[in-house]
């Protein structure tokens, strides 16, 4: 035990904790903490200037090293500024630490605000340290917190008094934790035999394979069983091989295509979390599977399995461990006619997947020369430049299956996405990748409406001359609204073909992002032909500085 001030408890935690960057944006109330970082070297502060981009850089950078990462803002205002992004970190799970000043505990009448109960609905565990006792325990259970399955952001508020006051402490990190939770026997066996009778078994998985690891384990059972592979439209990490023959692309749950797909199914293996798609509209689809539909939900969260769809097998544990041992019982269990339906079915997908390239790469071809150039054409020249070992940093909203197409991501850690509804993900994740992969190439392709909700992480790149290469997805609108607007009036109001003047969804002045680019210090092109995007590509790459290439591509509907 030492007697220490609470900040400088604060500081040895993080140490204790293995923390190197500290993301923030600070303010009068983060005054005790900024005195003491001056004295730990070791601890680098990474300043933003908008605090959206460093809950983007928290996020991925806590997402691709797999440790939770260190975010710190001021007071309530600007942790008001972080719950866009700070959702989506709560919704998809990323392991992060965030903490904000706050008044002196004996300001409580005069005002003060709740920071813990402001933040609440968007973290897995949130608390304010008043006395500079609770400083180091308060820090070792976020760390903790953050990390255990299923993981999350957590926070931490600090008054005055807890940070400038002294107090006997005992400095440690939290515990490495063993997190491979096993699952019931006989819920593997129920699984199995369910799926080994079923005739057009389904499997939808989310980012809970990346979190564990368990693409392999995911493959062998989607193998054994030649089923269709789906992920949940959220889904921002790499879970599955896209170029495998049984992949199916995201599946939006609640929307008519998707209904279309799980009422063919009469058994669903779901791994993780159900993200819906986001159906924002009235009358939405409350059953997303079919009466007969037997679904075998596994998560490591208690309160996602069996709480909203009639469910035949629940499995509360890590999906590595259940989909290896499942896929035993399934290769120990399946009958010799089970079997050859299985290769039957995988067949036919192999057959469905080969027709459906071909058919991509026939509409790259005929609008090869569209001017401006098509998202496909884009994508599809990004993808030839960059190296092999590149990290892709996807926010490029409505151009997503796009890139997706155009790379076929196959290896773990070959990409990141932005989760959750919020725009702006794209200009600190792809740091926070960079600053977790330094050895490895990074391009972020963003859409320009999200790149522009936090376009000052372009000043952030260049002080710290971090080397990312942005591709801006310049459409001149948010796009993504008037599809969403398409789909409103085709569900709610029944128009077949519909019609809108698309209020507020135009940029009629076009972002000018690589002139942005050049005001805060970033070399910035704009590229209006094709040609240009590969030896633009290998210019930005080889400079080893911050570079955005700004391409002009079709926005229309």
């Amino acid at each position: 035990m030492t007697v220490m001030t609470g900040k400088h408890a604060m500081m040895e935690m993080l140490r204790a904790e293995g923390v190197r960057y500290v993301f923030g944006n600070p303010g009068t109330s983060e005054s005790a903490m900024m005195d003491a970082i001056e004295h730990y070297p070791d601890l680098e502060y990474v300043l933003v200037t908008q605090e959206g981009v460093a809950v983007g850089m928290a996020d991925s950078y806590g997402r691709a090293t797999g440790k939770p990462s260190f975010l710190n803002l001021h007071i309530e205002t600007g942790l008001a500024n972080a719950i866009s992004l700070m959702h989506n970190a709560y919704e998809g799970g990323s392991p992060m630490v965030v903490t904000s000043g706050n008044k002196d505990i004996r300001e409580l009448a005069h005002e003060r605000t709740d920071l813990a109960a402001m933040v609440e609905q968007f973290t897995k565990w949130t608390a304010e340290a008043t006395y500079p006792e609770q400083v180091p325990f308060f820090l070792r259970r976020a760390f903790n917190e953050a990390k255990t399955p299923p993981t999350g952001p957590t926070f931490v508020g600090f008054s005055a008094n807890s940070m400038d006051n002294e107090a006997d402490v005992d400095i440690f990190g939290s515990p490495a934790g063993y997190h491979q939770t096993a699952p019931d026997a006989q819920a593997v066996e129920k699984a199995a035999e369910i799926l080994a009778e079923a005739s057009n078994p389904l499997m939808i998985l989310s980012d809970r394979i990346a979190q564990s690891g368990a693409s392999e384990e995911a493959v062998r059972v989607a193998e054994l069983l030649g089923c269709p592979v789906h992920t949940t439209i959220m889904h921002s990490e790499f879970n599955f091989p896209e170029s495998h023959p049984q992949f199916r692309g995201g599946i939006r749950l609640a929307y008519p295509e998707a209904e279309k797909t799980v009422n063919k199914a009469d058994a669903v293996l779901l791994v993780g979390k159900m993200a819906t798609g986001y159906y924002m509209f009235s009358k939405p689809r409350l059953d997303y599977f079919g009466p007969d539909t037997k679904l075998i939900h596994v998560d490591t969260d208690p309160t996602q399995v069996g709480t909203t769809q009639r469910t035949e097998v629940g499995i509360v544990a890590d999906p590595k461990v259940t989909l290896a041992d499942l896929a035993e019982a399934l290769d120990a269990g399946m009958s010799g006619t089970a079997r050859e339906a299985a290769k039957g079915r995988a067949a036919t997908l192999g057959e469905e997947a080969r027709a459906k390239r071909s058919a991509w790469e026939q509409q790259l071809r005929a609008q090869w020369n569209d001017s401006p150039m098509t998202r496909e054409r884009m994508a599809f020249e990004i993808a030839q430049a960059v190296p092999d070992d590149t990290i892709i940093a996807d926010d490029s909203v409505t151009a997503r299956e796009a890139v997706h197409n155009a790379f076929r991501f196959d290896e773990p850690q070959s990409f990141y996405a932005g989760r959750g509804g919020a725009l702006g993900w794209g200009m600190g994740g792809t740091l926070g990748v960079k600053l977790a992969h330094p050895d490895r190439p990074v391009v972020g392709i963003l859409g320009d409406g999200s790149a522009m909700m936090t376009v000052q992480g372009l000043w952030t790149a260049a002080v710290y001359d971090i080397p990312v290469v942005y591709v801006i997805c310049n459409n001149g609108a948010y796009r993504v609204l008037k599809i969403n607007m398409n789909a409103y009036k085709t569900l709610i109001e029944g128009q077949e073909n519909p019609t809108s003047k698309y209020i507020g969804m135009d940029f009629p002045i076009p972002f000018d992002i690589a002139g942005i680019a050049e005001a805060m210090g970033v070399q910035g092109r704009k590229i209006e032909d094709p040609a240009d995007i590969a030896p633009e590509i290998d210019r930005a790459l080889a400079s080893g500085k911050p570079a955005v290439l700004d391409v002009a591509i079709d926005g229309t509907v």
